[in-house]
């Protein structure tokens, strides 16, 4: 076999990433689905306002708003665009450096994200966390964080996170 091809997975790897691949399809429709039909905001939206909710001053550059969720500025533009027009963030350019641009979570923001998460949370707790010991819990996050590193080096999201 050569290095280029590496070799085929094998019954307990086929395993796992049956497992993974099946939780990573049914997982992102679910959290779509209950906070559409509860809040009428898709989980991409519901990370934006969460993640500028948790923000200091509930700001943070576009940037690293991008960074954090993983999106092309392009996408994030057009989620903030739709946020913009329901009043719940603002933009402005950064004061420190004119090259950047700033989310902004107004006060409705910050009251739609304390009205939709506490059943967004309650799914999360549900599906995940009620099925897991604690300990399995710790592990997938080690391993999500593993995973995670393998495919970017980027730093991942974590509330409370300093732009």
């Amino acid at each position: 076999m050569s290095p280029l091809s590496p070799a085929p997975l094998n019954a307990e790897e086929m395993d796992v990433w049956s497992a993974l691949a099946t939780l990573l399809e049914r997982l992102p429709a679910a959290l779509d689905a209950q906070l559409q039909r509860d809040s009428g905001l898709t989980h991409f939206e519901h990370g934006i306002l969460f993640a500028l909710d948790s923000a200091p001053e509930r700001t943070l550059r576009l940037s690293v708003l991008a960074g954090y969720a993983n999106s092309t500025l392009s996408r994030l533009s057009r989620a903030i665009t739709r946020l913009e027009a329901k009043g719940w963030v603002r933009r402005e350019v950064d004061a420190e450096d004119g090259r950047f641009t700033l989310g902004i979570l107004t006060d409705a923001g910050h009251r739609k994200v304390e009205e939709s998460t506490p059943a967004h949370q309650a799914l999360i707790r549900r599906v995940v966390f009620d099925a897991l010991t604690p300990a399995q819990a710790r592990q997938l996050g080690a391993a999500s964080r593993k995973i995670s590193a393998a495919l970017s080096p980027d730093p991942t999201w974590m509330p409370g996170t300093q732009a």
